[in-house]
């Protein structure tokens, strides 16, 4: 960000305002963390700050400080309205297309608030005044913390926004181990544990708060992995039956792409799941080296995200989906096998 945009919005933030954080539509642990992570240290400046999420999101992330005064926008949409109308600024994290914020983007692209973002997802559309965008960055969350240390006031973080901040940099690096974790990212995640973040809880929080149902439908999606080693792919399948069958919740198969991808040999990896209500199928893409499911999604699956995590949607139904994902793979062999 540049030098004089951030002198701007010290300025800005000098004086009390009506501030909106808003995340991404299904809200993950990088989203959650930095809104609240930003909201946290906006309450010191005595700003007038809310979070404002599209919709609800996993119960593995309601622990964190804050949480409960989130606002749910497709819940308490005139509550949620009336705050945007009403803002001076708003900030949007962890996203960088209006769209990608659901049922509420009229009301962010009409208002006529201040708008900051603050993400690291490739493409981003130019609706905001000051922007923040960084595709090398490991997470939001590092970015948030990065923003609070550019406008000089590391020292005001505090154990709220560490414990914020450390739990969405951990999902969003897959525990450190994706491409994008740095040294920097290691040196932002010690001052974050020496400012009060408990790592060992945190982690405990986010992926040791398993329901026997969970880890049955982990079974059952590992028994429909299916490799296509002329491609270094593979994939999984879980329909809307079978996610009913294990009393499925939100957020219950994060990660689960990730076993494929995990398998020896295979570079790009992705995972199908049956969206009834929505009447579309959802997908999370992931890959290891330069094999881009950024591009791959934005051609094929109306998404987008990161070179080696993306996600998209198919309004196919789930047999026919998987099809025309197998037959777009030839396109890729060179690609996938050179990699």
């Amino acid at each position: 960000m540049k030098k004089d945009d951030i002198l701007k919005i010290k300025q800005l933030l000098k004086t009390p305002k009506q501030i909106v954080i808003v995340p991404h539509k299904n809200p993950d642990g990088d989203a959650i963390g930095s809104t609240l992570g930003l909201y946290h240290y906006l309450l010191k400046h005595k700003q007038n700050a809310r979070v404002i999420a599209p919709n609800d999101y996993p119960d593995f992330l309601k622990w964190m400080p804050g949480e409960s005064e989130i606002l749910k926008y497709d819940s308490q949409k005139e509550e949620s309205d009336t705050l945007i109308s009403q803002a001076d600024i708003i900030f949007t994290l962890d996203f960088n297309a209006l769209n990608r914020t659901g049922d509420m983007e009229e009301a962010l692209a009409t208002s006529k608030a201040l708008k900051i973002m603050i993400d690291h997802h490739q493409q981003p559309d130019n609706y905001a005044t000051y922007m923040y965008s960084d595709v090398s960055m490991s997470s939001t969350c590092e970015m948030v913390y990065n923003f609070i240390e550019m406008l000089g006031e590391k020292n005001l973080i505090d154990k709220n926004i560490s414990s914020c901040l450390y739990a969405g940099i951990l999902t969003d690096t897959g525990s450190f181990r994706f491409p994008s974790t740095t040294s920097r990212t290691h040196q932002v995640v010690g001052d974050l544990i020496d400012n009060g973040a408990n790592h060992s809880e945190i982690h405990n929080q986010i992926f040791d708060n398993n329901s026997y149902d969970r880890m049955q439908l982990l079974g059952r999606a590992l028994s429909n992995l299916k490799v296509f080693p002329e491609y270094r792919t593979a994939i999984i399948t879980l329909s809307q039956d079978e996610l009913n069958e294990f009393n499925y919740k939100k957020g219950d198969t994060e990660g689960f792409v990730n076993y494929a991808l995990s398998l020896n040999n295979i570079i790009f990896a992705a995972i199908f799941i049956e969206d009834a209500q929505n009447n579309i199928v959802k997908i999370s893409l992931r890959s290891k080296g330069n094999f881009s499911v950024n591009e791959f999604s934005r051609a094929h699956f109306e998404g987008g995200g990161h070179t080696n995590a993306a996600g998209g949607k198919s309004n196919l139904d789930l047999k026919s989906t998987v099809e025309n994902f197998i037959s777009i793979l030839p396109r890729y062999k060179n690609a996938l096998n050179n990699e």
